[in-house]
């Protein structure tokens, strides 16, 4: 992690080297926060995020899940936002919101803890690689399977889920796989470690609907919106591991990991597809604001326009 000047905390900026929370934080020792990921991108009209509201809704959404009240709305956190991406003048940069029970009383119920509130700014590339950008990734189904919804809310983006996804891509990275695919309990295809996952099949692109559990991905509802303004069919539906196997084209999307072919599964050979090509292009050119047909989703940074 490349460390940056700011890092805007609990209502004001501090240097990046003095944003410290104590050891005995309750979010350390349980897991107990929300979290985001964001990506701000150098456009021609100067430095813009790519759909903030929505990102900002969706941790407090999140801490709804956990009890949890952040003592921001969801305005001040853009602004905050904003703030910090000024401060720091980075006209392109990836940004982590989190927000997390602190210190206080360290029983397993948060009672009486603050909630502490923190965004952080720093240039991060490709999550995948630009090379899996190009050429995809090889992925391996985990042994490890996703957390039933009924067992821990993986709709809710939340520190503590993600012990699940960190062994998943931990034990796929071991036997030297790029990432990892996570089944349900049931059996069906739930999503990457960090990502979520669609299958292209005779021209049909294929989703696992939200009932499965899954985080509702904001690149994942874009890719959607994307897609059938192209003319695709998109289905959600529940998918299988052969699914995957006898894909014509699968890939993954996520704010890191932008929108990631998979040149295989389990040593089954897919290839990279067109109609992956051609989402992952009009992707990049909408947050790149390249093109103005989903310029929406934009959100413009005042303190680095161009002049």
């Amino acid at each position: 992690m490349q460390e940056t000047e700011k890092i805007w905390m609990n209502g004001e900026l501090v240097d990046w080297a003095d944003a410290k929370v104590h050891v005995g934080v309750h979010g350390l020792h349980y897991g107990s926060g929300v979290f985001e990921g964001i990506r701000c991108y150098d456009t021609p009209k100067g430095p813009a995020v790519f759909r903030l509201g929505e990102h900002l809704q969706r941790l407090h959404n999140s801490a709804r899940l956990l009890h949890m009240a952040i003592p921001y709305s969801v305005d001040e956190l853009k602004s905050a936002t904003n703030e910090l991406l000024g401060a720091n003048g980075l006209p392109e940069c990836y940004l982590r919101p989190i927000a997390f029970y602190g210190y206080g009383e360290l029983g397993v119920a948060a009672r009486g803890n603050p909630v502490e509130t923190v965004i952080m700014s720093w240039p991060w590339g490709s999550y995948l690689g630009e090379e899996g950008l190009k050429n995809g990734i090889s992925a391996k189904i985990s042994t490890w399977q996703r957390v039933s919804p009924n067992i821990v809310p993986h709709v809710a983006k939340a520190t503590g889920v993600y012990l699940n996804s960190m062994l998943a891509v931990t034990e796929v990275q071991n036997a030297g796989y790029d990432e990892a695919i996570l089944l349900t309990p049931e059996g069906t295809v739930a999503d990457g470690s960090g990502e979520n996952i669609f299958v292209v099949r005779d021209g049909v692109i294929y989703t696992p609907d939200l009932a499965t559990g899954i985080l509702p991905g904001i690149t994942r509802d874009t890719v959607k919106q994307i897609a059938s303004d192209l003319g695709y069919t998109v289905v959600e539906k529940a998918l299988i591991r052969s699914d995957l196997y006898l894909a014509d084209e699968v890939f993954m999307c996520g704010t890191a990991a932008e929108v990631t072919p998979l040149r295989s599964v389990d040593d089954h050979e897919i290839g990279v597809g067109e109609v992956t090509l051609a989402l992952q292009k009009a992707y990049l050119d909408t947050v790149r604001g390249q093109s103005e047909r989903w310029s929406h989703w934009l959100d413009p940074v005042p303190q680095l326009a161009h002049s």
